[in-house]
C-alpha cells in the first residue's frame, strides 16, 4: 500500500486534485470541487479519489481503489489521513480512541453499515467480505456513482461510563463534484477495472504486492 500513498500524494501535490502542494496543515482549505479525479494515463483506471467537501476529522482523500485479492480484483473504500493516524475526530487524543469504533456511510437517505479496517498508513471501509477480502457490494457502488452526496459518519471515541455509543466524525463528500457532464463517470471507469482486463500498473495499487 506505500505505492498507492505516494501515488496520492504525488497527484495531490503535483495539483491533480487540489491544486495546492499537500501539507496536513493545508487539509481544511482543500478545494473539493473537483469531484472524483481519476488515474491519469490509464484505461480502466485502477483508483479514483476525491476531497470531502468538509470534516471534523483528520481524513485528507477518499480514494476508490481496484484491488488484486488473489486470482481476481476487487474494489475498496480507503482513507488517507492528514497524519500518522490514528483516524480521530480534531482535538481528540490516540488514547481516548474506542476499542470496537464503528462506522456507516450515508448516501442521501441510504444507510449502508461498514467495517473499519485500519492498515499502516490507511483506513478500508467495508460492507461486504469476498473470500476474506474486504469490499464494496454492488449495491454501495450504485449509491456512490449515481447520489448526491455521501456521508461518512465515524464512532471512534470511548464514551464515558453510562453514556450512548454516538457517532462523532464525520465528513461529507459531494457525488455531484466536479466539471458539467463528468457525475460518476470516474466511478463507473474503476468498477471496470474490477471486471475488465487488469491495468498495466495495477501491482502498484495493490497493499498486497
Amino acid at each position: 500500500m506505500q505505492a498507492l500513498r505516494r501515488i496520492v500524494r504525488t497527484a495531490l501535490m503535483a495539483g491533480i486534485v487540489t491544486g495546492l502542494c499537500f501539507s496536513p496543515a493545508l487539509a481544511g482549505d482543500i478545494d473539493a470541487s473537483a469531484g472524483w479525479t481519476p488515474e491519469q494515463g490509464v484505461d480502466p483506471p485502477s483508483y479514483a479519489m476525491i476531497e470531502p467537501r468538509s470534516r471534523n476529522l483528520n481524513l485528507d482523500v477518499v480514494v476508490l481503489a481496484c484491488e488484486q485479492a488473489d486470482d481476481r480484483r476487487i474494489l475498496q473504500l480507503q482513507l488517507y489521513l492528514t497524519n500518522d493516524g490514528p483516524l480521530m475526530p480534531d482535538g481528540v487524543t490516540a488514547g481516548r480512541a474506542k476499542r470496537d469504533p464503528r462506522a456507516e456511510i450515508v448516501i442521501d437517505d441510504h444507510v449502508f453499515p461498514v467495517g473499519l479496517l485500519f492498515a499502516e498508513d490507511h483506513v478500508v471501509l467495508s460492507d461486504e467480505t469476498r473470500e476474506m477480502f474486504p469490499g464494496v457490494s454492488e449495491q454501495l457502488l450504485d449509491a456512490i456513482e449515481q447520489g448526491t452526496t455521501m456521508r461518512l459518519k465515524f464512532d471512534l471515541v470511548a464514551e464515558p461510563a453510562g453514556q450512548p455509543a454516538a457517532f462523532e466524525g464525520e465528513a461529507v463528500v459531494d457525488l455531484r463534484a466536479g466539471p458539467a457532464g463528468t457525475r460518476g463517470k470516474a466511478v463507473a471507469a474503476v468498477r471496470r477495472c474490477a471486471t475488465g482486463p487488469a491495468p498495466q500498473n495495477l501491482a502498484l495499487a495493490s497493499p498486497r504486492r
